[in-house]
């Protein structure tokens, strides 16, 4: 690979898989704001309408470990190509579902992908540069997602509004169709690791420092998604920001990601656990002062992009500390964060709704959050100290930058 390297084109294979990233963001997120419309054409009520957020969840909880696990043989770029037809399939069939049950069905195959795209891309990421700078190239498969929360959902539900959420479903497809022409191109074969089997994926799953990370995935981001899920309702009834303006800080919030992304990617070069414990530092700190000054607008803007910088501090710091704690199945450890994140999604909305339920207020969930990020701490510390009570993992993906 390291002639790849020398000949400029690593960058180049990294934008055209970032571009699937892109993609599958702006499909998880969009859903979130065309529910109204899908609700009226369809002739459902919004809650229902958003069991198909939920089918998507599932869809990647579903699909990220069978996937990656039954796939453990492939070519690494044929996977992602594979990958790529069912991500097309799932939002091209979500543009033409004509009742609710086909749509939640198509978000589900659309969700299927989703895990296993990322896991198999960090990866590839890693085989095409250095050992050191391996988190900076997992980063850079990850600005896909990030980019799409400033562009692609903006855009999405803006087409959704005012032209047709179908469309909206179309384009996405489209992209699915263009990341496959692009990695056919610019993305070179990465072969399956030798020892590579259906057994040898799953066996990551033996490992207790798999689970650990997963814990703090879950935990430590349940407490950004109890309060991002209703951002919403606190900026406008609590910061008293105009309801026009939530877009602007949703983007503003896409920026912080993206922010956070290239520095995370950066900081788990030098230590993967420090990043950790100071991403979920940083969490706790900001999640704090958002309970105690986000009626204040400006506070409530700036500490939604702090938020958003330390969640992907985090999130990068996790694919790399999975990817290390099994070397012998990095894919499926990587792809099994998305399935933890999207359980962290599942119970951070629902235990920010039911403080509110509680009458406590929006700005519970920040504190929720807290507790969270605390509880993620503790998980935190006991596996590295369960870590340092053990002989150093085999040789792999980047186990010497677990440490400090």
């Amino acid at each position: 690979m390291g002639g790849e390297i020398r000949s400029g084109r690593v960058g180049i294979a990294l934008t055209a898989v970032a571009l699937g990233g892109f993609g599958i963001g702006t499909s998880e997120f969009a859903a979130m704001g065309l529910l109204p419309e899908m609700a009226a054409t369809l002739h459902v009520s919004i809650p229902e309408m958003g069991y198909g957020i939920s089918a998507y969840a599932l869809g990647v909880v579903v699909g990220a470990p069978l996937i990656t696990a039954l796939t453990a043989r492939l070519d690494r770029k044929l996977l992602l190509l594979g990958l790529m037809v069912a991500f097309l399939a799932g939002n091209g069939l979500s543009a033409i579902a004509p009742n609710a049950p086909l749509v939640y069905l198509a978000r589900f195959i659309a969700g299927l992908p989703h895990g296993a795209y990322f896991g198999i891309a960090s990866v590839v990421a890693a085989r095409l540069v250095a050992p050191e700078r391996a988190g900076r190239a997992v980063a850079g498969v990850m600005m896909g997602l990030t980019v799409s929360n400033i562009i692609g959902v903006p855009a999405a539900t803006a087409v959704g509004q005012h032209v047709h959420w179908r469309l909206a479903y179309g384009l996405i497809a489209a992209i699915g169709a263009l990341t496959m022409v692009a990695v056919h191109f610019l993305v070179p074969r990465v072969p399956a690791a030798a020892h590579a089997t259906i057994r040898t994926e799953l066996g990551a799953f033996r490992r207790p420092q798999v689970w650990f990370a997963l814990v703090t995935g879950i935990v430590g981001f349940g407490g950004m998604f109890a309060v991002y899920s209703y951002v919403s309702p606190t900026l406008t009834e609590v910061s008293g920001l105009p309801a026009a303006g939530v877009p602007w800080v949703l983007a503003v919030f896409g920026v912080g990601m993206t922010a956070g992304t290239l520095l995370g990617g950066r900081l788990a070069d030098h230590s993967i656990m420090g990043t950790l414990f100071g991403g979920m530092i940083g969490m706790l700190a900001v999640l704090v002062l958002f309970a105690t000054t986000a009626a204040w607008i400006p506070a409530a803007v700036l500490l939604i992009f702090l938020i958003g910088v330390a969640c992907q501090v985090i999130g990068t710091a996790l694919t790399m500390r999975l990817m290390a704690a099994s070397p012998d199945a990095p894919a499926l450890a990587a792809s099994s964060n998305h399935s933890a994140l999207n359980l962290a999604n599942a119970a951070g909305a629902w235990l920010g709704g039911v403080v509110i339920a509680a009458g406590y207020g929006y700005l519970s969930t920040a504190w929720v959050g807290a507790v969270l990020s605390v509880a993620g701490l503790l998980v935190l510390s006991v596996s590295r100290m369960m870590e340092r009570a053990q002989p150093p993992l085999a040789a792999g993906l980047p186990t010497a930058r677990t440490g400090s």
